[in-house]
């Protein structure tokens, strides 16, 4: 009986010992899950929600504020102009995907222009929709720009893939991306991106 209570804590070590060894070699921030939320800043916070709540369908959490400091607090914890103050923040969700942080700031430095996807800092938020046509006519009859036609990718790795930009009221970027019969690169690995669940 005593042999037997000994090979299963050898055993249990060794597992446990693996498992550490598995955890000390994995790449990146220890316990990294994903992406919690995105946050960008608008110029108007009311508009904003109301765009992604009542255009996109995102799930408004709740807000906060307002922040500011007479120290160097949002600076030192911020890296914005001290002086900065945040009027409002806003927590959404997306279906079945990242949340939002929406800020309305003041900064003395502040730039009152939306960047390009081609300036440092440029950004977008991609949302998969499952049918691409019925997803631009919807946009389209709310008024919301759209870039161009959808396009889909004939080669590459990403071939399979429509997409297509369209623009959030304040002239932020966004994007709609679907590939139901999935994309040309998973015929060579066993590797998948990130696709919300239905």
């Amino acid at each position: 009986m005593r042999t037997l209570r000994t090979i299963i804590l050898v055993i249990l070590f060794i597992n446990i010992s693996a498992d550490m060894k598995a955890q000390n070699n994995t790449k990146g921030i220890p316990g990294n899950r994903g992406i919690e939320h995105m946050g960008f800043t608008v110029p108007n916070l009311k508009e904003a929600v109301d765009f992604f709540e009542n255009i996109i369908g995102a799930e408004f959490l709740y807000e906060i504020g307002p922040f500011e400091s007479e120290e160097d607090w949002m600076k030192d914890h911020l890296n914005v102009h001290p002086r900065s103050k945040i009027n409002k923040a806003a927590f959404l969700k997306l279906a079945n995907g990242a949340n939002i942080e929406i800020f309305e700031y003041e900064a003395p430095d502040q730039v009152k222009k939306q960047p390009k996807n081609s300036d440092w800092g440029g950004h977008h938020i991609a949302l998969y929709v499952e049918n691409m046509n019925e997803a631009v006519k919807y946009l389209k009859s709310k008024g919301i720009t759209i870039n161009g036609e959808p396009m889909t990718m004939a080669d590459g790795p990403n071939a399979g893939m429509t997409w297509v930009y369209f623009l959030a009221p304040w002239g932020m970027q966004l994007e709609l991306v679907s590939y139901e019969n999935g994309q040309a690169y998973e015929k060579d690995t066993d590797k998948r991106a990130f696709k919300p669940a239905k």
